[in-house]
């Protein structure tokens, strides 16, 4: 049980430090007069994926046994829960609060953007699954590592170039640290120490999950590979989720799906460059497995926003059906 309560404990600290974090980078995005699809799409986007990008590095270095399976399973994880349920909650939101919304359920956001995230993702998680997934020469390892690199890269660039308007102050919530003083105009030097707690807490967090996660799967007598490939997503996405969730309801879509197609290109190539560098990346079918669907869920959205252009009923249907068909793959086989 105190395993289980410090495994608890961890979700808190990463959530409260990711939250933080992502205030803080709003910010950020508006002292840089970066517009909103590259403030959803580089620094949230960025700041809210920090905590599922520590946890294999931490796992790695850390070195514990099975920590190279909590690697795998929280790089792969984190696309799949975004193309799927992230998707999904932000498409209800749409839908729920349709009547608050002014555009209602179709999409008003920065489409070059999210488009050019979709693609991005699609043809670089694709090709990292499709590593995993077969033998590949140790020899390819050092050039893919550096073609994903490179890639992220190009795509930064490439979205501050064209990142669409810069968000109003007014559409920003106060800083966090900043509750009592200038709310449109926070000290820069707060801001960043904000960006410094946060992160701090998600790096502690991180390394409490990875050690209490191996320690849980042990004691139930689950492989770490399939507990990280759901639980960490789920523990190091909510901020993600939960930001989008209310942005959608605000009628902010640019930041609420930049938020999240940013994230699924940055968990596409960063995190999967270091799974190569530091790890066999040989995916078991449990990974596979996740890849795929996440895939399925990356095309879904692309459709979604390219061809319907707003949030529908099938769409969010396909994406919980795809989350489901994975749990239940994990029962039917774990």
């Amino acid at each position: 049980m105190g395993g289980f309560l410090l495994l608890l404990a961890s979700f808190a600290v990463i959530l409260a430090g990711a939250l933080t974090f992502t205030n803080a980078v709003e910010w950020a995005g508006h002292r840089l007069a970066l517009g909103q699809g590259a403030v959803g799409s580089l620094l949230a986007a960025v700041g809210t994926a920090m905590p599922e990008t520590l946890i294999p590095i931490v796992a790695v270095i850390g070195g514990a046994e099975g920590s190279g399976e909590v690697a795998i399973g929280a790089i792969i994880g984190a696309p799949f829960l975004l193309a799927t349920i992230a998707m999904a909650l932000v498409g209800l939101s749409a839908l729920l609060y349709r009547r608050r919304r002014a555009q209602g359920t179709d999409l008003r956001a920065h489409a070059p953007t999210l488009e050019r995230d979709l693609v991005f993702f699609l043809i670089f998680f694709g090709l990292g699954v499709l590593v995993g997934a077969v033998d590949v020469p140790d020899a390819l390892q050092i050039p893919l590592v550096v073609i994903f690199v490179v890639a992220y890269g190009y795509y930064v660039r490439r979205t501050l170039l064209s990142g669409g308007e810069v968000q109003d102050v007014e559409e920003i919530g106060p800083l966090i640290m900043d509750r009592l003083g200038d709310r449109t105009n926070p000290p820069g030097k707060l801001i960043v120490i904000q960006l410094i707690v946060g992160l701090a807490a998600i790096v502690g967090g991180a390394h409490l999950f990875v050690e209490e996660l191996l320690h849980f799967a042990e004691d139930i007598g689950v492989e770490p590979l399939v507990l990280s490939l759901i639980l960490a997503p789920l523990a190091t996405e909510l901020p993600e989720k939960a930001n989008s969730f209310f942005w959608v309801r605000d009628g902010k879509d640019s930041l609420a799906l930049g938020n999240i197609t940013g994230a699924m290109v940055f968990q596409s190539t960063i995190p999967i460059a270091f799974g190569l560098l530091l790890t066999h990346w040989d995916l078991d079918k449990f990974a596979i497995a996740s890849g795929v669907l996440g895939l399925l869920g990356g095309i879904t959205a692309y459709f979604a926003m390219h061809r319907v252009g707003r949030f529908r009923w099938p769409a969010i249907a396909i994406w919980g059906a795809l989350f489901t068909i994975f749990l239940v793959f994990v029962a039917a086989e774990g």
